[in-house]
């Protein structure tokens, strides 16, 4: 693709980098295949082409974002599908992170999605003022029904309380910070990222992966000053925020690292992951460049970490099918794939994969509150593929799909629960009957 950037636009190195990545499209739209939005929606400008023809033209013309960019962009996932699609090795995930931070630094919107996205990028990376909304939200869910019209604003509310949860799990002082030593010989050293939302909706998770670690001689280390990994931020394109976040677990890792070292820093919320993998770009011009790429070259989903260590089951084989859902920013931000699977067949499962694996679940951060009817027909897709494979199960190595898929007849799980109830430890919640 032609571009038109002047010299003086190209000494800034976001632009820099958008040029270099538009300039590898050749706009066959093989990605329009593949992506949610405009398989639901077939507007050109909701595929992965038209946006970037928009992003193009708002860049090169050095404008304020207008409306009709800000509508199309917004309603792009980053499930990153189009770049596991692209024949040219497009990086749309650097080029839509661009696009947003430039929408949030020159447009202003209505002041309702100013306070709603305000009031997200405040709450949801504080497990302390989550955990207080996600209570308020209980004690106001059931007035959903009464929520009346088809308005936005209408649809996020009924949105928002359809996802709270009608209970909370207790907080677990065993994800504060601390070491949890291996059990027997030490085989190795990591780093758990711990997260936000996920301690707070599901700190089993967490438990599950500290248990599993240690028991397979790995100390695992929660390590002070680390918490949210600044994507939820980030994918807002609210840039400082998300620098600021990722700057904070650079430095405590950072220090870790220096210290005692580690052989691995362990994801097991795979947007996360994404996410931590790219602070090396993301930091690419700042001071701690050499630190945050170190980072983000110990950075691995807790299905590599098992692989890295040789997983091996203990107990007998269960007769339980898992359909398993592959999250997109494991499948195509990561390029993880065959591996989960893998290490679910090595643990007893019969694994199912649901048609149109590679469509998003309509999860994506914030995406699911912020434009809640597209989510809403994205989940009732994949739940309907999910539903024909019969199987007893779903598990997932992402909150946000998890969040997003629960509600339905069929528990869902985290990958990491299943590998730990076959490896010593305990039957994961909601399974009791199954298998």
């Amino acid at each position: 693709m032609q571009t038109n950037f002047t010299a003086e636009q190209l000494r800034d190195p976001d632009t820099a980098e958008s040029n270099r990545i538009l300039r590898t499209c050749v706009h066959c739209g093989m990605c329009t295949a593949t992506c949610p939005t405009f398989l639901l929606l077939g507007d050109e400008l909701d595929s992965p082409r038209g946006r970037i023809y928009l992003i193009k033209d708002m860049l090169e013309s050095g404008r304020p974002a207008s409306e009709l960019e800000v509508r199309h962009v917004d309603r792009c996932l980053s499930c990153l599908s189009c770049m596991t699609t692209c024949p040219s090795g497009v990086n749309y995930m650097h080029l839509v992170d661009h696009a947003r931070t430039y929408i949030e630094e020159t447009y202003k919107r209505p002041w309702p999605e100013r306070m709603l996205r305000g009031v997200l990028a405040r709450v949801l990376p504080s497990p302390k003022l989550f955990r207080l909304s996600l209570k308020a939200a209980a004690l106001a869910r059931p007035l959903e029904p009464a929520i009346p019209g088809q308005s936005m604003l209408a649809q996020r509310l009924r949105g928002m309380l359809a996802l709270a949860p009608k209970a909370l799990p207790a907080p677990d002082p065993m994800q504060e910070a601390q070491v949890h030593p291996a059990e027997g010989e030490r085989r190795g050293r990591v780093g758990l990222l711990t997260g936000c939302a996920q301690k707070v909706l599901n700190p089993e998770i967490n438990a599950a992966t500290i248990r599993l670690l240690t028991r397979m001689g790995i100390e695992v280390v929660i390590t002070p000053g680390q918490g949210c990994c600044g994507a939820l931020t980030h994918h807002m394109g609210q840039h400082e925020r998300a620098m600021a976040a990722a700057r904070a677990n650079i430095r405590a890792w950072s220090a870790e690292i220096e210290g005692q070292g580690l052989d691995a820093i362990v994801v097991n919320a795979s947007g996360c992951g994404t996410t931590l993998k790219d602070y090396g770009f993301m930091f690419r011009e700042e001071p701690d460049a050499e630190d945050a790429a170190r980072v983000a070259g110990l950075a691995m989903d807790i299905t590599e970490v098992l692989e890295k260590f040789a997983y091996a089951p203990t107990r007998d084989e269960p007769a339980m099918t898992v359909a398993y859902h592959s999250a997109c920013s494991l499948q195509h931000g990561q390029k993880i794939t065959a591996l989960p699977k893998q290490l679910l067949a090595r643990a007893g499962f019969k694994v199912k994969e649901p048609a149109e694996g590679h469509i998003c679940c309509g999860s994506a951060g914030t995406y699911n509150i912020l434009q809640p009817a597209i989510a809403g027909q994205l989940r009732t897709r994949k739940l309907e593929n999910i539903r024909r494979t019969k199987a007893d199960v779903i598990a997932a190595g992402n909150i946000g799909c998890m969040t997003q898929l629960a509600g339905d007849a069929m528990p869902v799980v985290h990958t990491v629960q299943l590998l730990d109830w076959m490896a010593g430890g305990p039957r994961p919640e909601g399974l009791d009957g199954i298998g």
